[in-house]
């Protein structure tokens, strides 16, 4: 897949969050590398990454802040996809969602809860 068809994936999930959440989307940049560097992989496949701080503590003398950001990694979800189209959009899916939900300070063991 070509970046520019992946990036059109990711676009395509990010319009199909629920209202709630596209409108309180702010101050973040997502954008989408290939590969994750190594510091931010530590030996783990990493689908997905977000950087920055979550909307939970804002406003507590945080001061100017920049945005946070949210990074989609094409290739390990390709990989895991392994030529599944419909695989590779699921995963994209998964990961903007599971990305956003971080700028909303939903931890990982909380959004495991919520999938049960």
């Amino acid at each position: 897949m070509t970046p520019e068809e992946f990036q059109k994936l990711v676009n395509k999930a990010l319009c199909g969050l629920p209202k709630v959440f596209k409108e309180k989307i702010e101050n973040v940049d997502i954008v989408v590398e290939v590969w994750p560097r190594a510091e931010f992989a530590q030996g783990r496949l990493l689908l997905g990454l977000y950087q920055g701080v979550p909307k939970t503590t804002w406003g507590r003398n945080l001061g100017v802040t920049i945005p946070d950001k949210i990074t989609i990694f094409q290739g390990p979800i390709e990989w895991l996809a392994r030529g599944d189209e419909q695989r590779t959009i699921e995963l994209v899916i998964d990961t903007v969602e599971h990305e956003i939900a971080h700028h909303f300070g939903i931890s990982d063991s909380r959004l495991a809860e919520l999938k049960r």
